[in-house]
């Protein structure tokens, strides 16, 4: 199939934008995405996106104008919640549920947050979308469980650690890879959480 059937007509005449399918979209956006992860931003191109998807970079243009666009549009079509319906009817189990759950998805995410890390400080839009794809969305989440523990009388609700514990979670994922050279997996995150966050807030491991 030529890059013109697969991508479709533009809608207008010099209209910037293609009739794309989702399924074209989402199909650049996960080869964006995965050239991140692979080379880092810098080294990922409009040009090297076009060939990896067989299409035109003019297609890529007329969609959006440069990579850093392109990048933010794949970064807010990726926003999904990983934690999101975790509830065990204790906030032990919510944890240990979120630790492994965090370790399925540590080596994608993981390695994008590293792989964008220079270019989401310059780039506040990157940054941005970046927080609203990856980190807002579990926050979230996890903010949810911590209330529901309080209200269930699990944990205090002065006790210091509960602000704590996003970073923990998230400081380990990134941390892991500079200091031992693999990613978090399930296990150990299940290993952590049980050794240091749940003593913080008081919980029996």
């Amino acid at each position: 199939m030529t890059s013109q059937a697969a991508d479709g007509p533009e809608t207008a005449v010099g209209s910037r934008r293609s009739k794309i399918t989702p399924e074209r979209e989402r199909e650049f956006f996960d080869a964006v995405l995965d050239q991140i992860r692979e080379s880092g931003y810098e080294a990922v191109t409009m040009e090297g996106v076009a060939a990896s998807t067989r299409c035109s970079k003019s297609t890529l243009y007329r969609q959006w104008r440069s990579k850093p666009q392109f990048v933010v549009a794949a970064l807010r079509a990726s926003r999904r919640t990983r934690f999101a319906g975790i509830d065990t009817g204790s906030l032990a189990g919510d944890l240990r549920q979120v630790a492994r759950a965090a370790g399925e998805w540590s080596g994608k995410d993981t390695r994008l947050l590293q792989a964008l890390g220079n270019a989401i400080l310059q780039d506040p839009d990157l940054k941005k979308a970046l927080r609203e794809a990856l980190v807002e969305p579990e926050l979230d989440a996890l903010r949810e469980m911590l209330r529901r523990g309080v209200e269930r009388g699990e944990v205090s609700a002065g006790n210091p650690a509960l602000e704590h514990v996003p970073a923990q979670i998230f400081g380990v994922l990134r941390i892991r890879p500079l200091l031992e050279g693999e990613y978090a997996d399930p296990d150990y995150m299940v290993r952590f959480v049980e050794a240091c966050v749940l003593p913080a807030l008081g919980l029996a491991p």
